[in-house]
């Protein structure tokens, strides 16, 4: 109960300029903490749950990285397959050394569609290009595939969605199915997250919550406009956060995956900003041990943060459909139990 109650303090201390809108689920061996905040839907007051279905913008790259480690435990592919081999596509700037590790790993060089080095509005795509066009991988392709490269393969980090779009087709062509059905198949039933999927933005199911934009002056939109209209390997998909718990566990359960290709894709490859990259995944690391695995993202109206302690297995999930950054609830709770474990 004193847990409990600490929890909440975090999440109502950190009113920032909105109070938390979202849901937390935290657990280990058995669930210590779980409830939402706020509302799904703010002009019918449907509160949210620990059922509510959020957009998970980036942090479903893990699923990209899944699905491509399941085709590599396959032998359909390697990580060392170049994308020149798989895809028949032209990219006339792109070189030709460029593999399927490199884009796991944002080291490729690639243009990106949504250069978060340069851009921060990700509204501002849809200005040019209609929001309701891009409705698959290949949708995407013209707005960045005859660009230059913006350094040579594996020398550097650089964030890329564009680079997991490519992910996404390679999928498309090594199955002959959607990215979204395979993802629906291969991860989603197999891990029994019923309440995930790739939902369209104008069909949106039961206990989905509408991301919210507000403004100075105290009024708000929806994100309906401000983001592609259905999720793909770059970002998109809708779970809850006893999904992701779900996903957590059959990872490490071993039902997506062998040990083998676990381990591959939780391991530390580039290094960025004191954190670490494995395919998909980041890692906080000190001493070259890794403390946490984690996902996030963040979208016009969306926030999600998903972390595993590697050590204690301390799984936090939290999903927000307000713009407001949820590391200080992250922070916060971390603390927690970083003092709860000293004192065991």
């Amino acid at each position: 109960m004193e847990l409990t109650k600490r929890i909440e303090e975090i999440v109502s201390n950190y009113n920032d300029r909105l109070p938390f809108s979202g849901a937390i689920f935290i657990q280990n061996e058995k669930k210590i903490f779980e409830k939402g905040f706020g509302y799904a839907n703010r002009s019918e007051h449907l509160p949210i749950t620990t059922r509510t279905r959020f957009g998970m913008a980036s942090g479903c790259k893990i699923f990209t990285s899944v699905a491509i480690c399941q085709l590599v435990e396959k032998e359909i592919i390697t990580f060392d397959t170049c994308i020149k081999d798989c895809l028949d596509i032209s990219f006339q700037h792109f070189h030709p050394s460029i593999t399927i590790h490199h884009l796991l790993t944002h080291t490729s060089g690639i243009p990106d569609y949504f250069d978060e080095e340069v851009m921060s509005d990700f509204e501002e795509l849809w200005k040019a290009v209609p929001m309701y066009s891009i409705q698959s991988p290949n949708d995407f392709l013209p707005m960045f595939q005859d660009q230059q490269m913006k350094f040579q393969p594996g020398s550097k980090f650089s964030y890329s969605n564009a680079g997991f779009i490519l992910l996404g087709l390679i999928v498309e062509k090594m199955t002959g199915i959607t990215f979204q059905e395979y993802v629906k198949e291969n991860i989603f039933q197999v891990c029994e997250m019923t309440d995930s999927g790739f939902f369209r933005m104008d069909q949106l199911p039961e206990r989905t919550a509408l991301g919210y934009i507000d403004h100075e002056d105290g009024t708000w939109r929806t994100n309906i406009y401000s983001v592609p209209i259905i999720g793909g390997p770059d970002g998109g998909a809708f779970t809850t956060v006893l999904d992701l718990a779900k996903f957590w566990n059959g990872l490490f359960d071993r039902k997506l995956l062998g040990k083998e290709y676990v381990d591959k894709l939780l391991s530390p490859y580039v290094k960025n900003e004191g954190l670490c990259y494995g395919y998909g995944v980041w890692m906080a690391v000190e001493n070259d041990e890794v403390l946490k695995y984690f996902i996030f993202g963040y979208d016009p109206g969306v926030r999600v943060h998903s972390s595993v302690n590697k050590k204690t297995k301390i799984q936090s999930h939290i999903l927000s459909n307000i713009e407001q950054s949820v590391i200080p609830i992250v922070t916060g709770i971390d603390q927690l139990f970083s003092e709860k474990s000293r004192t065991l």
